[in-house]
Parts: C-alpha cells; sequence; structure tokens
C-alpha cells in the first residue's frame, strides 16, 4: 500500500499504456463501428452512478448523437458482479458495459470482460486504466465526512478523524453498511492505510462506542439523510455530491479532512456482449472530451486530461488536504477483510 498526495497533476503526468492494447484505429471515430453500432439499436448498461446526477445526462446526450438507446440497471458494485457473474452462470450475457470501483476485477478474473480500451485512452495517465487493457477510468471519487450546516457549527465541524470521537456526536453520524469503499468497511481501509493495522484497530474501537447508523444503502443516500436532518454528520460520504445538494440550497457541506479516500469509477465492455459494437461507442463516448465535458458539467470528477474538474477544490492537493488512493485491486482484494472488521467492531 502506498501513501500519497492526491492532485490533478498526478494523474496527467502519468505515461502511456502500450498501443497494443488498443485498436489501431480510432474506434469512437470510426464510421463502420458507428454503422455497426446503430444496426444493434441499444446498449444495457449496469451502473452504480447516481442516475439523476450524471446517468441522465450521459445517456440524454449519447443517445442525441448516436440515435442509439441506452438502458440501465442502477446497483451498487458488488451486485453487480454478483448479477453478472450469476447471469453468466446461467448462460444468459445481458449486460454490454458495467462500471464500478470494484466491478472489474472479479469480472476479469473470471473471464467475463473483453480486453478493450478506447483510443482516447492513449491520452491518459497511466493510473487511471488497467495495463492488461480491461478496464479504464471515467471520473475519480474523493469520500470525505459532510454535515449538515444547520445542525453542525462551523467551529465544532471535525477538523479530523479524532475529532469523531467526540461525545457530542455519539448516536448522530452515520454511513453506509454495504461492502463498498464509499461506506463503513472503506472507511475501515483508509484508516488501516492512513494508520497502519494496529493503531487503527484501536481507533476503530473507539469510534464503535459512538453508535454510528449503519445504513445498507448508496452514499447517496446516507446523505440525504444527513441533509434531511436525521444526522449531522456522514462519514465517507462523496464530496461532489455534498456540493451539488448545496448548490440547490441544501444543508450541507463537505469537509477537508486529511486523508481523504480517493478511488475511481471504470467501465468494461462484457465479453460476449450482445450489442458488441454498441458497447464499444458508448465506452469511447464516455472517455472522450465531450463525455467528460458532461461529468465536469454535472460537478463530477473527471479523469481526461484535457478536462478540467468545475471545483478543482474537490480533488485532494497535499496542501489544503491530502488524499490516499486506491486502485480497483486494492479496494477488491481487501475488501473481505475491511468488512470482517467493520462487522466485527460496529455490530
Amino acid at each position: 500500500m502506498r501513501k500519497s498526495n492526491i492532485s490533478r497533476r498526478t494523474f496527467v503526468a502519468g505515461g502511456l499504456v502500450t498501443p497494443a492494447l488498443f485498436s489501431s484505429r480510432a474506434l469512437a471515430q470510426d464510421s463502420g463501428l458507428i454503422a455497426a453500432a446503430r444496426a444493434e439499436k441499444e446498449i444495457i448498461w449496469y451502473t452504480v452512478q447516481t442516475i439523476p446526477q450524471i446517468v441522465r445526462p450521459v445517456v440524454a446526450a449519447f443517445e442525441k448523437k448516436y440515435g442509439i438507446k441506452v438502458n440501465f440497471i442502477r446497483a451498487n458494485a458488488s451486485d453487480i458482479s454478483l448479477r453478472i457473474m450469476n447471469e453468466a452462470k446461467a448462460g444468459q450475457v445481458n449486460c454490454d458495459v458495467f462500471d464500478g470501483t470494484t466491478t472489474a476485477v472479479p469480472l476479469k478474473r473470471a473471464g467475463l470482460v473483453e480486453k478493450w480500451l478506447p483510443e482516447e485512452t492513449k491520452t491518459f495517465a497511466s493510473e487511471t486504466y488497467d495495463k492488461d487493457g480491461y478496464w479504464v477510468a471515467n471520473n475519480f471519487f474523493t469520500n470525505t465526512l459532510a454535515v449538515n450546516t444547520d445542525l453542525v457549527k462551523p467551529a465544532d465541524e471535525p477538523k479530523s478523524y479524532e475529532d469523531l470521537l467526540n461525545p457530542k456526536w455519539k448516536g448522530k453520524m452515520a454511513w453506509g453498511a454495504t461492502p463498498s469503499t464509499s461506506a463503513g468497511p472503506g472507511f475501515v481501509g483508509l484508516m488501516i492505510k492512513h494508520m497502519g493495522r494496529d493503531k487503527a484497530l484501536v481507533y476503530l474501537r473507539k469510534l464503535a462506542t459512538q453508535d454510528i447508523a449503519g445504513m445498507q444503502v448508496a452514499a447517496r443516500q446516507v446523505l440525504d439523510r444527513v441533509i434531511a436532518g436525521e444526522y449531522a454528520i456522514g462519514i465517507n460520504m462523496f464530496n461532489h455530491h455534498a456540493v451539488i445538494s448545496a448548490s440547490k440550497a441544501a444543508p450541507v457541506k463537505w469537509l477537508a479532512v486529511s486523508p481523504a479516500m480517493v478511488t475511481m469509477n471504470t467501465s468494461s465492455v462484457m465479453k460476449n456482449a450482445p450489442h458488441p459494437s454498441a458497447a464499444k461507442l458508448f465506452m469511447s463516448f464516455l472517455v472522450s472530451e465531450d463525455g467528460q465535458k458532461i461529468f465536469a458539467d454535472e460537478d463530477y470528477l473527471p479523469v481526461h486530461p484535457k478536462v478540467r474538474a468545475k471545483d478543482p477544490t474537490l480533488i485532494p492537493d497535499g496542501k489544503r488536504f491530502s488524499g490516499l488512493f486506491f486502485t480497483p485491486e486494492e479496494g477488491e482484494a481487501d475488501m473481505d477483510e475491511w468488512q470482517k472488521i467493520f462487522r466485527a467492531t460496529f455490530r
């Protein structure tokens, strides 16, 4: 595990991938691919992304540009992996493109992912795509604390994770309880990487006395409960979600507590996808400048080196606050351990 400050420069400075991982032509611009994709008429996308915030804008833009219908199913990363595995066992490949923070890793291991990357990925930093050619990132996620500003005064805002141990927050905090990097188990992983296992376990046992509400829902839904005033603090929240809600006058604010957890949402094409050409065209669109500008416009954190985040302060810069980067492989490999610790500590 490596400890690093995450900045925009960290990712745009990465090296280029070996050209053999890519098609010899710019497939997203290839008229043959577009024609084949249009002949398939539709695509099925399994996604972890929030539907109103980013799924609908992306779908609308793609459908308008290419005239290809996008059908989507929203679920958490672990649920998407399980669904695809079960469908494959039943001999029914229903998905064309899928995404998630850790979804691609077990599916790649099971031989269910097409080895293919969009041509655009050649310009990306090496951290943002699979060296073997099975996934590419669409956007970064920064997980931080978020507070209800009606319930937490500026002077009382936690400045460190130790501040969460203050008795005044007992029974007033919430997080997701699913096996996800954006939930309690992910926070366990962050503390282990930040403090080392032994110190982290001591800290987590103390935190467990704070009676944190664990919810079997996505991080976005936990944040909604914080905004509604049911809890004062949300732990391991996506900071861009807080920005989106605050822009609509919701009483919420994210806190630049170091270190934050930084992950990536990655996309892949299914092996033996029902609509393979449409799948490749859609993935190419997601990482194109046009597609990435949609992410930026919706306050998400794009990965394209030519597309700047609307609010760059959401990305740890090592000055205002720092971040610890978790690769998809790391998140998937360690999730079972994080989940066991979480269940044993916060039962």
